[in-house]
C-alpha cells in the first residue's frame, strides 16, 4: 500500500501538473518559443529522453513498455516507433490530452494506449521494460522505493528511472525554493546522492533479482537530472 507521503505528494503533482502550470509545460514540451532558461531545461530534457530510448532495443516488436509520467508521450511515440505497445499513463488528466492530440500517424507497427491514473496500479498489467523519466525526482526516497519495487514487480527486462542527484548547485538551489516558497513553483525535488540510492536499492528485498547497469547524468542550465537502469538477473 502506498504511504500516505507518496498519496499526498502525488496530489500536489497532480495540481501543479493539471492546473497551476499547464500551460508552460505545454510549451516547455512543443517547439514554441521560451525563455532562457526553459530552453535549457527543454534541451536537457530532450537529451535525457534519447538516452533512455538508447537503453531500449532498436526493435520493440511485440513487446510492452510502460512509460510511467508520460507527460505529452514524446517517449511514448518514439518506442511505439520501434513497434513497442506502449501503455502510457500520467496524473495530468490535461497533459495526457495533448499527448493523445500531439500523436502523430507514423507508428508503424507501435501502438500507445494513453491513461490517466496511477503507475502503480496493477491493472496495467507487465512489462517488457518499464521508463519512468523525472516522475520521481519529486519524491523522497522513502517514498519512490516501494515505487521502483512496485514497478519491478511487474516488468521482466529492464527497469530505467530519473532522480535529482545531490550536487551542491541543487541542494543551492532546493534550500532557497524552501526559503521562498510560491503558490506556482513544482513541487521540490528530492536530491539523493547516487551512492545512497544504490545502498537503498540493494537493500530493499524485493529488489534482490535486480541489478544496477547504466547510469547517465544529464545537466544542461536549470535542468539535471540522473537516469539508472536497473536490469533483471
Amino acid at each position: 500500500m502506498a504511504a500516505p507521503t507518496y498519496l499526498q505528494r502525488r496530489g500536489q503533482l497532480e495540481t501543479y501538473f493539471d492546473r497551476t502550470a499547464v500551460d508552460a509545460w505545454s510549451r516547455l514540451t512543443s517547439d514554441a518559443p521560451v525563455g532562457r532558461i526553459r530552453a535549457t531545461v527543454r534541451a536537457g530534457r530532450d537529451r535525457m529522453r534519447a538516452t533512455l530510448l538508447s537503453w531500449l532495443p532498436a526493435d520493440m516488436t511485440g513487446k510492452r513498455l510502460l512509460d510511467a509520467g508520460c507527460g505529452t508521450g514524446a517517449l511514448a511515440v518514439e518506442a511505439a516507433r520501434r513497434g513497442a505497445h506502449v501503455v502510457a499513463i500520467d496524473l495530468s488528466p490535461t497533459l495526457v490530452g495533448l499527448a493523445r492530440e500531439r500523436l502523430p500517424q507514423d507508428l508503424g507497427t507501435g501502438r500507445i494506449d494513453f491513461r490517466v491514473g496511477d503507475m502503480l496500479d496493477p491493472a496495467l498489467g507487465e512489462f517488457d521494460h518499464v521508463v519512468a523519466m523525472d516522475s520521481l525526482i519529486h519524491y523522497r526516497p522513502a517514498d519512490a522505493l516501494p515505487v521502483i519495487a512496485g514497478l519491478a514487480a511487474r516488468t521482466k527486462n529492464s527497469l530505467a528511472f530519473t532522480f535529482a542527484p545531490r550536487t551542491p548547485a541543487l541542494a543551492m538551489m532546493h534550500a532557497v525554493g524552501r526559503l521562498f516558497p510560491r503558490g506556482d513553483r513544482a513541487p521540490a525535488i528530492e536530491p539523493v546522492a547516487e551512492r545512497t540510492l544504490r545502498h537503498l536499492l540493494g537493500a530493499n528485498a524485493a529488489l534482490l533479482a535486480w541489478d544496477c547497469a547504466r547510469t547517465q547524468r544529464i545537466a544542461s542550465g536549470f535542468y539535471t537530472s540522473q537516469a539508472l537502469e536497473l536490469v533483471r538477473r
